[in-house]
C-alpha cells in the first residue's frame, strides 16, 4: 500500500494563503520556486540576482494575493511578476538594449544556418553570451512564448523595437555559434 499526500491545486492554495494558512505559503513557494528561479536566471544571467529576484517576486505576490482574480494561472500571474522583475533589475543596472535603433535591419548573408551543427549545450551557452537585450527579448519570444508586441508592453517600447532586438538577436545567436563552431574543427 502506498501513501500519497494531497497537494491541493494553486488556486486552493491562494485562498488558503489570503486566510492566512501559513503552511499554504510555503506549498506555493516550493511548487513554483524553481521553475521561477530558473525564468529569471535565463533573463539576468547571474545566479544571485535572479535569487534576489525570486525572493522579491515572491513577496510581492504574496503581498498582493487578495488581488489575483484568477483571470490567468497563478503560475502564469507569478511568472510575469518575475520576468517583470528581472527586467527591471537589467534596466536598473543599465545593462538592457538601448530603445533607439532603426527601423530595418538587413539579414546577413554571411551565415548560412543550414551549416551550423547545434547542440542544446552549445545552444544554451551561446544564448548566455548574448547581450542582456538582445537575450531577453530572444528568450521573451522563443522559451515564453510572448509574441513581439506582448513583448514590447512588457519592455514598454515600441513593437518594432522588439522585431528589431529579436533579428538582431537572432544574428547575433548565429554568429557566435558559427565562431564556435570554427573552433572546435
Amino acid at each position: 500500500m502506498t501513501l500519497t499526500t494531497y497537494i491541493p491545486p494553486a488556486d486552493v492554495l491562494v485562498q488558503e494563503c489570503i486566510n492566512g494558512n501559513a503552511a499554504a505559503y510555503s506549498i506555493l513557494y516550493n511548487r513554483y520556486a524553481k521553475a521561477m528561479f530558473n525564468t529569471s536566471l535565463r533573463i539576468v544571467n547571474h545566479t544571485a540576482d535572479a535569487e534576489d529576484v525570486l525572493q522579491e517576486a515572491f513577496i510581492d505576490a504574496f503581498a498582493r494575493l487578495s488581488h489575483f482574480e484568477g483571470r490567468a494561472t497563478f503560475g502564469a500571474w507569478l511568472k510575469q511578476i518575475v520576468i517583470n522583475k528581472s527586467i527591471s533589475l537589467l534596466k536598473k543596472q543599465q545593462r538592457f538594449f538601448d530603445e533607439q535603433v532603426p527601423e530595418q535591419v538587413a539579414d546577413d548573408p554571411s551565415i548560412d544556418e543550414s551549416e551550423l551543427q547545434y547542440t542544446v549545450e552549445n545552444i544554451k551557452k551561446t544564448v548566455q553570451q548574448l547581450p542582456d537585450g538582445y537575450r531577453t527579448v530572444l528568450l521573451l519570444y522563443l522559451f515564453e512564448g510572448y509574441d513581439h508586441d506582448e513583448i514590447a508592453d512588457i519592455l514598454k517600447v515600441a513593437p518594432s523595437t522588439v522585431r528589431t532586438q529579436y533579428i538582431r538577436a537572432k544574428q547575433k545567436l548565429l554568429q557566435l555559434l558559427k565562431k564556435e563552431e570554427m573552433y572546435e574543427q
